[in-house]
Formats: C-alpha cells, sequence, structure tokens
C-alpha cells in the first residue's frame, strides 16, 4: 500500500491474540470452461490438488500457487459469478524480472513491468492498488509493494504480479521470518549481500561476522524494521 499507517475506526479497540486463527486458505474464481482453464493454470507451474466431480453436474477443481499457502478453486455449480468478473487477485514475489520471465517461457502473454503515478489515485487505466495510472517500467527506486506486471485467464480473471522485497512494519514478526521456495531466500540473499558488501565499504574491512549480519539483515528486512548498516 502506499501509506504505511492506514485510519481505524473511531473506538477500534487494539488487536488481541486471538482463541483461534483466521487462515485465507481458498478463493473461487469463476470460469466458463473448466478444461480451458484447468489447462491454463497447469501451464503457469501451479500444483493441481484436486479435480473433483459427481453425476449432477458438479465439478471442483483446486490449483495452489507455488509457495503459496493459499489456493484457488473454479469448476461447475461452484459459484454464481459471472466467469471473468475477478478481478484483483494479487501474487506476491520478490522478484519482478524472474516471475514475468518464468510466466513468459511458458508461453503466458503478461503486461510489461509498471507502476504508479505516485499519489495520484485516478486516471484512465485499469484501477489496481495505486489507482488508475500506469506508468511504464518497475518503479524507479524499486521501492517495496511498488512494482507490478498484470495478465489475464481465458475468462479474462485479471491477475497481478506485486514485487514485494520489504514488509511495512508489523506485517511479520520478527521470530516469524519464514522462506517459501529456495528462489525468495535466494533474492534475500542476493540483496543481503549487496547491502553487507556497501557495509565493508564503509567500515573499510573484511567482517568476519558476515553470516549473523546476513542473518540479521535478512529478518528485518522481511518483517519490516530497519536495516543494520
Amino acid at each position: 500500500m502506499t501509506a504505511a499507517e492506514m485510519n481505524h475506526p473511531a473506538g477500534a479497540k487494539p488487536a488481541k491474540s486471538r482463541a483461534v486463527d483466521l487462515k485465507l486458505e481458498v478463493v473461487v474464481i469463476p470460469v466458463s470452461d473448466v478444461d480451458r482453464a484447468k489447462a491454463f493454470y497447469a501451464s503457469l507451474g501451479w500444483r493441481l490438488d484436486a479435480d473433483f466431480a459427481s453425476a449432477d453436474g458438479w465439478r471442483v477443481i483446486q490449483f495452489t500457487p507455488p509457495g503459496s499457502a493459499c489456493s484457488v478453486i473454479f469448476g461447475k455449480n461452484v459459484t454464481s459469478a459471472v466467469p471473468g468478473s475477478a478481478q484483483g487477485l494479487y501474487l506476491i514475489v520478490s522478484d519482478l524480472d524472474a516471475a514475468r520471465q518464468d510466466l513468459l517461457a511458458r508461453g503466458v502473454e503478461i503486461s510489461e513491468p509498471f507502476h504508479g503515478g505516485g499519489d495520484v489515485h485516478a486516471g484512465a487505466d485499469e484501477p489496481y492498488l495505486f489507482g488508475s495510472i500506469r506508468l511504464n517500467g518497475a518503479d524507479p527506486k524499486r521501492g517495496s509493494y511498488s512494482s507490478f506486471a498484470s495478465f489475464r485467464d481465458p475468462d479474462g480473471n485479471g491477475w497481478l504480479f506485486q514485487e514485494i522485497t520489504t514488509r511495512l512494519p508489523g506485517r511479520i514478526e520478527a521470530t516469524d521470518a519464514t522462506f517459501t521456495s529456495s528462489g525468495e531466500l535466494a533474492g534475500a540473499l542476493r540483496r543481503a549481500a549487496a547491502a553487507h558488501g556497501e557495509h565493508e565499504k564503509r567500515t573499510g574491512g573484511h567482517d568476519e561476522n558476515w553470516p549473523d549480519w546476513y542473518a540479521d539483515y535478512i529478518v528485518r528486512e522481511q518483517a519490516g524494521q530497519p536495516l543494520p548498516t
């Protein structure tokens, strides 16, 4: 999002520990041709979890994107939504260029990278999180949350890649830093290595304690905390 803080309703109480976790694990998307949709999502390299059907025409298919805790479901008689009406489905990636190249290599059409027009949230382009202005290219400063690319499934359901490398404060507890794939961890290591190189330039010598420095940088980056220098 564009702001680190959001307004809360008057009288809202601070969050307390919950007795029961609420985990978003399934998003239902409406499609017109189940087999065509199945072929498309398989072509993305997503994991096929289920394909169930019954004699009365009901069918449900579930796919999970790599590294995701949330899956998508589509089929026959699983939603009354109009096919193609699901829009603004965000896939968070740590490397937008690599994510785009993966889809292009699979023959999937995807937009060029784009970013928002600052604090302008109106315009002629299709709306997304940062408004309705899409400026060509990734965010010039490569700020976390700020670079996007979009693609659609055969029905027109709209997906976007959003590049996030550093979470805003409070989004992830430092003690809960995790990585869902080797590629995501490799990206964090590359960023830590680049930052550590600058650290050694400033200190003027080799840092023998670089493993601890890397670990501190990676955990702080994911948790949205101030980074070591």
